[in-house]
Formats: structure tokens, sequence, C-alpha cells
């Protein structure tokens, strides 16, 4: 590898840049994880979760990843044999739905276009069919990683009662939680899993799993065998701070500070406006260089991270090797049935204006230097959208993504 002065820009969609404020919290002794000190800690990033779900349900946190976590949410609630229908948005939504296979779970992947989110309709419609409720649960991606399409949970919540179906709704937050406004109360979600190397600005390590009240009841007859991953051993500990394991203690101070950040500093209304903002910046840079958006529904447009469509003939793995020899900066690869046609921007996590325009820069001179059928001016395009916009309290809509128009109409 070349020598490259600066800072290494990395601009995947996770792990995303780890604050120097939270690695300086990681960076002290380790203390005893049966000790008075200790529960406090425990104590105090458990109720600091919960506000990040939003939900008055428990949170269980895993030294673990993502996948992890997946694999908690299932073994917890599900026994061999059961019926899980899953939905396929992208590269997550099929792993998931392999993990679950593996565990002996009966699969039904519903085909999904790659380019939009999950569609509810469909949902529906194979609940409608089940009369003897034989689907145990149904679970989904919220904001699928491979592809930068979010889709909108309250309305599959919406379908799961439509169809009068007491199936559980499963939702994998991953590259949504604490980027796009998420709520799992509000939304009837019975699982949500999480980790804790994107929007929550840590390294990779840690895997969460909020739970509702019938998930809970639902644990209670699950045969799947298990052990490290059992609710039920994490939660009586819990009760006091404390995991029935070692914890991963120096991530765990991480995450306390992150979690002051992210609900004490900024505030987590401010925190999903600043990701919308930066993601608009971003798809207006895309647009100026005459490329296309992966995401083809504007109400589903990603505010952690940007899919870009490579012009035909031309690699998008090649292009990511000329940004990284000659920019060093790290853009997200294509993955699946659409590896080395799109690119990722990931614009979540630790992140503001300037670190945008740097990250755009590099792309636009990346595409010169590949040779990247490409208009020039994609950053003047998302330095103007910036520069215009008169403040930072956009509000939320209700269970989805907000509009490119209504972002207009609002900054």
């Amino acid at each position: 590898m070349a020598f490259h002065s600066g800072r290494h820009y990395l601009q995947i969609p996770g792990p995303t840049n780890v604050p120097d404020r939270v690695l300086r919290a990681m960076d002290n002794p380790t203390i005893d994880h049966r000790g008075p000190e200790f529960a406090v800690l425990g104590g105090e990033v458990l109720a600091g979760m919960k506000h990040v779900f939003q939900t008055e349900g428990e949170v269980v946190i895993y030294p673990g990843s993502g996948t992890g976590a997946w694999e908690a949410a299932l073994v917890n609630t599900l026994s061999p044999g059961d019926s899980v229908l899953m939905y396929e948005t992208g590269h997550f939504a099929t792993l998931w739905s392999q993990l679950a296979g593996r565990l002996g779970l009966d699969v039904e992947l519903l085909p999904g276009n790659w380019r939009r989110g999950v569609a509810a309709a469909a949902i529906e419609a194979r609940l409608v069919e089940d009369k003897a409720h034989d689907i145990k649960a149904v679970c989904v991606v919220h904001n699928e990683t491979s592809t930068g399409v979010t889709s909108n949970i309250k309305s599959v919540r919406e379908a799961i009662d439509a169809a009068d179906h007491p199936a559980l709704l499963m939702v994998d937050t991953i590259s949504s939680l604490a980027s796009i406004d998420y709520r799992h109360d509000e939304w009837g979600v019975d699982v949500t899993v999480g980790g804790s190397q994107k929007g929550l600005m840590l390294p990779p390590g840690l895997g969460f799993n909020a739970i509702g009240a019938k998930a809970l009841e639902a644990s209670k007859s699950s045969t799947t065998p298990k052990s490290y991953w059992s609710w039920a051993e994490m939660l009586g500990p819990n009760a006091k701070g404390f995991f029935p394991y070692t914890p991963a203690t120096n991530l765990l101070y991480g995450l306390r500070e992150a979690l002051k950040m992210l609900l004490d500093e900024e505030g987590l209304d401010a925190v999903f406006a600043r990701h919308r903002r930066l993601a608009e910046a971003t798809r207006r840079a895309v647009r100026a260089w005459g490329l296309e958006v992966f995401c083809a529904n504007e109400d589903e447009h990603s505010a952690s991270l940007t899919g870009v469509i490579m012009p035909e003939g031309h690699s998008a793995d090649g292009l990511r090797k000329a940004i990284l020899d000659r920019f060093n900066m790290s853009l997200g690869s294509g993955l699946g049935k659409i590896a080395d046609k799109i690119f990722r921007i990931g614009h979540l996590g630790d992140f503001n204006e300037l670190m945008l325009m740097g990250s755009l820069a590099g792309v636009e001179m990346g595409l010169e230097v590949a040779g990247t059928p490409h208009s020039k001016g994609g950053v003047t395009a998302a330095m103007a959208f910036l520069s215009e916009r008169r403040n930072d309290s956009v509000k939320l809509s209700a269970g989805r993504p907000i509009t490119e128009k209504q972002q207009e109409q609002q900054l």
C-alpha cells in the first residue's frame, strides 16, 4: 500500500467512523463486571438503549455482531419446523433468511425488487392465505444496507393486523438504528435487531434485541436450543445492571459515551434530521454527475447510505479501487447479484457537512481518474443544497422516510 498522509476516509455504510471521545471512553481500565461500579454502567446503557429503540420494553445487549442478534431473535421466539415469512429487499434480507433455514425453520422468502422496499400488500396477501396461522413470524429489514432502500415498517404492522394474523413482527435495524427514525413500540414491532458499528458510532462487537411483550411470551414456549443467546439468562442479571457472562466492558464504556452524544447533546430528532439532510445532498451530487441512485422510490431513500448505479460497461469495483489507491477513501461495494454494478456511499454515524464534502469530492475526482462517464458539478450541487438550507428542524414523516418534496418544503 502506498503511503497516504492525513486521515483515511471510511465511507462504507458501516463500520463507521468512531468519534475520538468514544475511543477515549473505551481507553479506560477494565473494571470488575460483578462489582457496583459496573452495575451503574450496565444500568445506564440498558436504559439508554430503550430510548434509542423508542421502547419501554426490554433491551438485551450481546457481546456479538448483528448476525448474532439475528439468531437471538429467532431462537428465543421460535421452534424447529416453525414457518417464517421473510421479504427479499437485498443481500442482507437474503442472508437472514438463510440463517433462519440453517436453524431448522421453514422459511418462505417473498421475492422482491432490490430497488424497492417491502411491499406490505404482498405480506398481507400471503398472511390472508395462511388460514391455519402456520406462519409464526414475519421478518423484514428496515434499512437494506446493500441497496440504500428503507422500508415502511408501520405499513408492515398494519398489513399483519389487516390480515388478522398472530405472527410476530421482527425487524432488522442494523444500518438504521440511531440514524433513521425508528419506533419499536409505536409501530408494534415484537423484536428489533441492532448492532453497534453503524449509527451508534462504535466499533463492531455489540448486538441488540429490543423485545416486546408478545415476543417475551413466545419465548416461554420456544424449543430451539439456546444458551449464549437466551433472553431468559440475560434478563435476570440485567435487572440489576449485570450480565450472565463476561460482557464487553470497554465497548459498554464507549456505548455510554455515544448515548450521551445522541440522546443528551444532539437529540434523536436532530440526529435523524442531520442524516436526512446529508443524504439528500449526496443524492443531488449523484444526479448532477448524471448517475442514477439505486433506490427507485423517493419515499424509500435511505438516510444512512446511497447506492449509485455504474454506467453500463464500467466496473464499480474498479472505481472503488481507483478512489482507494489515489485518495485513500473506502466506499461500499455492491453485494450479491449487484456486485460490481453499484457502489455505496455511507453517510451515517459521526458525520457532518464538511466530511460529506470531502467524501463527494473524492468520488468526483475518482470518477475522472477511473474514466467513468459523468458530468462535473456534483460537489457543487451538494454544497448549494447545504448552504441554502434554512434550518435544522426538519419534521419527521410518520412511519416512513421523508420525501425530497417534503424536504424542500421544510428546509
